[in-house]
């Protein structure tokens, strides 16, 4: 069936008005009408092909809220008219050791990605949710909790699951000390879900002046990380640290901060890190640097009922889909608190 949303046809591009098809429903899969999108920067990194692997068009978005319209023959878990999210994929093997783990987003085949990746199961290039519907594998569909304002849920599905999960690998609690670098779209889902999760809670920042919005999403302390004296104050202080920061920065500073057996997250940068990281700050101390990557289909159903059960959600700024590059001209400034969400109403306009 003919599917409207926006796409970039090439890396110099505009977003623009794209008609493809959606397939109806296989026997274990649901057609969705989506109501809202959140954007991220990766949809931009893609969109702009800054990796060297975006396949035009393409149609970004894989932070999805929306409505069951269809069910296959095979679903049972949903039914017509539910709410529903869906996150950063849409498929995987289900038969390889991270998949039987609940850690699809690290199949050993390749997880199939809500956008810019291959279905296995027509050899297609996957659309994603900056459009009217979508059709997903019934097992890659999260139930969205009664309560949650949907626009505020729909961030959940990236930067919610993405730094839920290093706090629930790393069993953060009432006794944790946990700190995060970076006030963003994952940093302030990061102090919201560490606050709510019990924890003592302090923020990094660069930049003076956020104390007031820190102390509003949950933090209890804010530390300026170029000030020599407040950095040298919180040596040896944190358990975990969750670094939110999408670029190329220096770690080490950060390092000492962390208390024995602590462990710094990275979740926002996946390329090199131009400074080496000094040996004696990991070795001393028994630290450690880690990365984790999204989440799996159980944990982020967990997350989504954790926040149901908190009443958490993203803090948005909603905008039509013909505002979308305007969007990421603003988005590469930092010029939104803290995550726009695309209300799909608007292709309709």
């Amino acid at each position: 069936m003919n599917a409207l949303g926006f796409a970039a046809q090439s890396a110099t591009a505009p977003l623009e008005r794209f008609v493809f098809e959606r397939r109806a429903p296989e026997p274990d899969e649901i057609a969705i009408d989506i109501l809202y999108c959140g954007v991220c920067h990766t949809d931009l990194h893609l969109a702009r092909n800054h990796g060297g692997y975006t396949t035009f068009p393409i149609v970004p978005g894989h932070e999805i809220v929306g409505r069951v319209r269809e069910v296959g023959t095979d679903v049972s878990r949903f039914k017509s008219g539910d709410m529903v999210g869906v996150g950063c994929m849409v498929d995987s093997c289900q038969h390889c050791k991270p998949c039987l783990k609940g850690w699809e987003q690290d199949c050993v085949e390749g997880a199939t990605f809500t956008y810019n990746s291959i279905d296995w199961r027509d050899g297609s290039i996957t659309f994603g949710g900056y459009s009217g519907s979508i059709t997903v594998r019934d097992k890659f569909v999260l139930q969205l909790p009664e309560g949650l304002d949907p626009a505020g849920a729909a961030p959940l599905l990236c930067a919610g699951i993405t730094t839920w999960s290093p706090l629930h690998r790393w069993k953060v609690g009432a006794s944790s000390k946990v700190a995060v670098i970076g006030l963003g779209g994952l940093g302030h889902m990061a102090l919201k879900l560490a606050k709510a999760l019990g924890a003592d809670v302090t923020l990094f920042t660069r930049s003076a002046g956020k104390e007031e919005d820190a102390f509003s999403l949950g933090a209890d302390h804010v530390v300026l990380s170029g000030d020599p004296e407040q950095m040298k104050a919180v040596t040896g202080r944190f358990d975990i640290i969750i670094d939110t920061v999408p670029y190329d920065h220096d770690v080490n500073p950060y390092m000492t901060t962390l208390a024995l057996e602590g462990v710094l997250v990275l979740v926002g940068y996946m390329g090199p890190l131009a400074t080496p990281v000094r040996a004696g700050s990991v070795v001393q101390g028994r630290r450690a640097i880690s990365g984790s990557f999204i989440g799996g289909v159980p944990e982020t159903q967990q997350m989504l009922d954790f926040c149901g059960q908190h009443g958490i959600v993203s803090d948005v700024e909603i905008i039509p889909i013909q505002q979308i590059n305007e969007a990421y001209e603003r988005m590469l400034k930092s010029d939104v608190k803290y995550r726009f969400v695309i209300d799909l109403a608007s292709l309709k306009s």
